[in-house]
């Protein structure tokens, strides 16, 4: 029987990638703009550069981005691309297709709904408060939580202590196999590829499924649980 399904949050709930790439292109304008006389792939180059040494998560790459540059922080840039950056997150940072519809229906079932994500705490909750979920969820565990990142199986066992669910009960979903499928099944717990979010050409999610619509994990969970087919109909019949 599934009570719980833990889910990641970037690129599994949403694009968090797309998102980035449109942040960081409005950031390279708004410094452009603001007298930063470099050309913009240059800059790009130099953003990502970073990001791959301080992780994607970096609070102070435009600051290092500057002194990488000019030798110094000319806050006039930095502000503008601090700025032209947090503008287009916000409006950037959507759920995928029929996110909404799909928690829904898992909590009308009963579910208990969590989320494991590898990124800062306030970073997590300010995604989730951002696209309107942070009231969704029975637990969230982010990264200061345990110290540890997926695949380390820490994270998970802390959601199923903090629930009180086993292993068993449970169904991860998540779009990187390396870290959200193998850290789920070390514990015995079922798993799911949300190959909709993978940015990495994946053939093998080693998963027990993988799916292309978020909404798919219903009808997994239906028929893991047994709902009688009339059940599934009168449910679907209501949402």
């Amino acid at each position: 029987m599934i009570r719980l399904i833990i889910f990641d949050l970037d690129n599994t709930l949403t694009d968090f990638v797309w998102m980035k790439d449109q942040a960081i292109d409005a950031a390279i304008k708004a410094m452009i703009d603001a007298g930063l006389d470099f050309p913009r792939e240059r800059i790009r180059g130099e953003i990502y550069r970073i990001y791959d040494v301080e992780g994607i998560e970096y609070q102070k790459v435009f600051n290092h981005l500057l002194v990488d540059l000019i030798g110094r922080v000319d806050y006039r840039i930095l502000a503008a691309g601090i700025v032209g950056y947090r503008k287009a997150r916000e409006a950037a940072l959507v759920l995928y297709p029929h996110v909404n519809r799909t928690l829904l229906a898992l909590l009308k079932r009963g579910l208990r709904l969590a989320v494991i994500s590898d990124a800062p705490r306030q970073e997590a909750w300010l995604r989730l408060c951002y696209l309107g979920l942070n009231h969704i969820f029975d637990t969230v565990v982010a990264f200061e939580d345990t110290g540890e990142r997926k695949p380390s199986p820490v994270p998970f066992r802390v959601v199923l202590d903090r629930l009180g669910i086993a292993p068993e009960e449970a169904l991860m979903i998540g779009d990187w196999p390396e870290r959200d499928i193998v850290g789920a099944a070390e514990l015995g717990i079922r798993t799911v590829f949300a190959r909709y979010g993978d940015t990495f050409g994946t053939r093998d999610s080693g998963a027990d499924y993988d799916i292309d619509d978020i909404y798919r994990l219903v009808s997994i969970v239906d028929g893991l649980n047994g709902l009688p087919r009339k059940e599934i109909d009168d449910v679907r019949s209501d949402q």
